[in-house]
């Protein structure tokens, strides 16, 4: 089978049922749906009997904000995974570099399965499982668990309405269907409201001093973004210095709420100088666009990339790109 052989639900599901150790992966500095899809396709594995083990590649420990979806111990650090496992999974993850140290798995495996529901996903598995229409990874693996008769029981629903309320901006941008998801998750048990609050609402008090920092050097172009206005900021390492990674993230959903920019973006300072790019866009102009032009990916109206360069010139770029950002039709 091809890099670029797509396969549908049931040829992923026997994929998975066939494995007796297995893989799988999340992107680095993972998020709700990344970890829940992971760690909710992992219970459901060893249930069947299988070994298995959940990792990404840095940051070392799981963040604080996901490590109540993980019930079951399957997380294990980065330097523990196996140089070649049966069958890799990587899940939520666009391409291989999204992998970061963990990346050279995918070659070494004796199969790998992409899950995932971003466009700009390259096909990097000797199976791809990719539904750009689909809200979230969440969703996907709830098929693959139907697929594979498992119960979607209270700890596996808990991680994947953390994956699909997080992707979906508290369902926001859900489908009806993926509604019906939601209900049916949440009547094995799952604490919605108190899930959310811990995942998108609740932060130290370290965060407002960090945000009133970030905040107060935002930025307003009314003229940018094709006349439709951009907005943007810069989270400094002295303006992350013990901020959990996840609060930095956060930022860009204060940002994004702008009224008068339909885009947003967030540039975070890594240690080697470099910035994370977040963009975001009401729903008028596709950011993914901008995103690819750096050598990014994600979605219409959220995506990033890697920025290099000072901060002012990955803004430009920005800037940039965005008076040819495809409308919305």
């Amino acid at each position: 089978m091809s890099a670029s052989d797509q396969v549908d639900v049931a040829d992923a599901a026997a994929l998975l049922a066939a494995a007796s150790d297995v893989t799988l992966l999340a992107h680095v500095n993972p998020d709700a749906d990344a970890l829940g899809s992971a760690l909710a396709l992992g219970l459901a594995l060893r249930r069947r009997g299988a070994t298995v083990r959940v990792s990404f590649g840095y940051p070392a420990e799981v963040p604080a904000s996901l490590r109540s979806l993980d019930s079951a111990g399957l997380f294990v650090p980065a330097a523990e995974v196996p140089a070649r496992s049966e069958l890799l999974v990587a899940l939520d993850t666009g391409s291989v570099d999204r992998l970061g140290p963990l990346g050279d798995r995918v070659a070494a495996a004796g199969a790998s399965l992409v899950v995932d529901h971003h466009v700009s996903n390259t096909r990097y598995g000797s199976h791809n499982l990719v539904d750009d229409r689909a809200e979230a990874t969440a969703v996907i693996v709830a098929r693959l668990l139907d697929a594979l008769a498992v119960e979607i029981d209270e700890p596996i629903a808990r991680c994947l309405y953390a994956g699909v309320a997080t992707d979906t901006v508290s369902f926001r941008f859900a489908k009806p269907e993926t509604h019906r998801l939601a209900a049916r998750l949440l009547e094995t048990g799952v604490d919605g409201s108190g899930l959310i609050r811990h995942l998108m609402d609740s932060h130290p008090f370290a965060w407002l001093g960090m945000l009133a920092s970030v905040l107060a050097a935002a930025r307003l172009e009314p003229d940018a973004a094709q006349g439709l206005g951009f907005v943007h900021t810069v989270v400094r390492r002295a303006d992350s210095a013990g901020v959990r990674p996840e609060e930095v993230e956060s930022v860009i959903d204060v940002v994004r709420s702008t009224a008068e920019a339909e885009v947003a973006a967030v540039l975070k300072e890594t240690p080697t100088g470099d910035w994370t790019v977040s963009l975001r866009a009401v729903g008028r102009l596709d950011v993914r666009s901008v995103a690819v032009r750096f050598g990014g990916g994600g979605h219409r109206l959220a995506a990033g990339f890697t920025g290099h360069g000072t901060a002012d010139e990955v803004i430009a770029g920005i800037r940039e790109a965005l008076v040819d950002a495809p409308t919305a039709t």
